[in-house]
């Protein structure tokens, strides 16, 4: 599961992406010189990733489902909202996980990898459209 914000205190962070309604992913580097990135957006408590590509994965899985709450889950497993999203957007989840990868995923589903990697683009993509669309509504 991403890690809260527990690590060292950053000694220097900037945004890495930044994205409407106020989420965004800051990058930081740590005391002891670890490079995170940090997903944060309203009413989340935010999660810390070690690869770029696995927050900026997390994003769009935040707006594929319009946001979730992941507090709490890892008392209850998987938030209910990504559940109810679809294989895609699970499969998505997952990756975002610690030890968790494309074979992984593969192995879990009775999949191909390159089926996995289809769902992964398949939720980037309508994340993308969703943040699109809200910015044509006025949404910054």
């Amino acid at each position: 599961m991403p890690q809260p914000d527990t690590t060292a205190a950053p000694t220097d962070s900037s945004t890495y992406r930044e994205y409407i309604l106020d989420v965004r992913i800051v990058e930081r580097t740590t005391g002891d010189g670890d490079t995170r990135y940090r997903f944060e957006a309203p009413d989340h408590q935010g999660v810390e990733f070690a690869d770029p590509e696995m927050a900026t994965l997390y994003a769009d899985v935040y707006f594929d489902v319009n946001g979730f709450q992941e507090a709490g889950t890892g008392d209850r497993g998987v938030p209910p909202t990504v559940i109810q999203a679809g294989r895609d957007t699970l499969v998505a989840y997952f990756l975002t996980q610690d030890g968790v990868d494309v074979h992984w995923a593969a192995s879990f589903y009775g999949e191909k990898p390159e089926k996995i990697e289809r769902y992964v683009s398949r939720v980037r993509k309508r994340s993308e459209k969703i943040r699109e669309g809200a910015k044509a509504q006025g949404h910054a």
